[in-house]
């Protein structure tokens, strides 16, 4: 019997001292509707509600250099035809794994819990109102060039947003009145929720509602109505040599400071990432990296993403262009709905023949500061800003800024008119 009990003794030593390897738990995620596409770190792998077998090592760290450990990070994408996609953050780390010697064995990740519950929000309940954009086909508006810096931060700061999450904190800014907020994915990535700041000191939760990690986008969502909010610019309209400015939140320094620089240059950057990117000289920090980059207009033409940090290199960053943020925009709000100059266009004629003189006049609207400007029925941009238009009738209403107003007027030729409130 003694020999017996020996030869089984090898089989009961590799049950007790080995049961990560053949020991698994089961990963679910249940989301609300149910039947949503799952993909985790990029590959569809079921719909839900998802289940799936993982090794032990993926849920607790592993007793034995032999157990399956997770060596990367795992995100969840949840996507539903009329919902708004979420996306999961389903591990955290990385730790150092290490033996009883000290002897390091790499980093790992575990999974965060083995259940997951994700509520999906319908588009139009949650991306309500409509946002403001500007293009540069088919205008003959001018706006004011000549405000100074104190009335463009004026202007701007007020749609400016301090975001804090558990680890981190950022900046972004409101795109539509009904607190939609635009920031950078990689301070929005496993977030439930963000606390908002807004510079009068309110503060709100804001909800991760969308995130896109392609072009690290994230939009967010606070509750109410009636918030400033600012226009993008396309980047048809960015000049190279063009005043810019940054609002943020510096992580070592003040609140809702504001940096000046210029568009260095724009184009394609596939160092920093697909879309067209503006390089600006315009600081940009740590904390204030995610908040608008802004002209002298006061409008959004890109969002402050990165900068180049190296030895004997200095004032290069980028922001990712309006262009690409109204690209995302325009999956939630349609295209009618967004807001495009499209006044008509001065006359053109064949090369080497005399243009003849357009019949023109000017119209100016100084005030209120921020209010939107609708001509003939079109978006024309906000307050302050001056017009040339062809001579004849024509419709101004402005709107916003605590004003609601219309006006018809006869433009003249070469006459210049002021508009007030009625």
């Amino acid at each position: 019997m003694a020999s017996l009990s020996a030869s089984w003794l090898p089989a009961v030593l590799f049950v007790f001292v080995y049961p990560p390897l053949i020991r698994a738990d089961k990963l679910q995620i249940v989301g609300t509707p149910p039947g949503a596409t799952v993909e985790i770190n990029g590959v569809p792998v079921g719909t839900t509600p998802f289940v799936k077998e993982f090794p032990g090592g993926y849920f607790h760290r592993t007793k034995t250099a032999l157990g399956s450990r997770l060596e990367h990070p795992m995100v969840a994408r949840i996507t539903l035809a009329g919902y708004a996609t979420k996306e999961l953050m389903l591990s955290e780390g990385p730790s150092d794994s290490r033996g009883l010697n000290g002897r390091s064995h790499g980093e790992y990740f575990l999974l965060k819990a083995n259940q997951f519950q994700v509520k999906l929000d319908i588009v139009p309940e949650v991306f309500t109102g409509s946002i403001s954009a500007r293009v540069a086909r088919n205008t003959s508006v001018n706006f004011v060039s000549n405000l100074s810096l104190e009335e463009l931060v004026a202007l701007t700061k007020p749609a400016v947003v301090y975001l804090k999450g558990l680890q981190k904190t950022g900046t972004g800014f409101l795109v539509s009145d009904t607190g939609v907020i635009v920031t950078n994915a990689h301070l929005a990535r496993g977030e439930e929720s963000l606390l908002a700041l807004l510079p009068g000191g309110v503060q709100l939760e804001s909800k991760v509602i969308f995130i896109d990690a392609d072009l690290d986008v994230a939009l967010l969502k606070v509750k109410g109505a009636g918030f400033p909010h600012l226009t993008l610019a396309d980047s048809s309209t960015v000049q190279q040599g063009e005043t810019v400015f940054a609002v943020g939140n510096p992580g070592e320094g003040m609140l809702f400071s504001v940096t000046k620089g210029i568009v260095s240059a724009v184009g394609k950057f596939p160092g920093a990432g697909p879309g067209t990117w503006i390089q600006t000289d315009a600081p940009i920090n740590a904390g204030n990296s995610r908040g608008p980059l802004v002209n002298s207009h006061g409008e959004v033409i890109g969002i402050n993403t990165l900068k180049i940090v190296k030895k004997d290199t200095s004032g290069i960053g980028f922001a990712l262009s309006s262009s690409n943020l109204l690209d995302v925009l325009h999956r939630f709000y349609p295209e009618e709905s967004v807001l495009a100059e499209n006044l008509p266009t001065p006359i053109q004629t064949a090369a080497n023949v005399p243009s003849p003189t357009p019949e023109v006049g000017i119209v100016d609207i100084s005030e209120p500061l921020g209010a939107e400007i609708m001509v003939d029925k079109i978006y024309a941009g906000n307050v302050p800003a001056h017009f040339s238009l062809a001579a004849g009738p024509h419709s101004f209403h402005v709107r916003g800024a605590g004003q609601d107003w219309i006006r018809d007027i006869v433009l003249l030729k070469d006459s210049r008119v002021s508009l007030h409130r009625p």
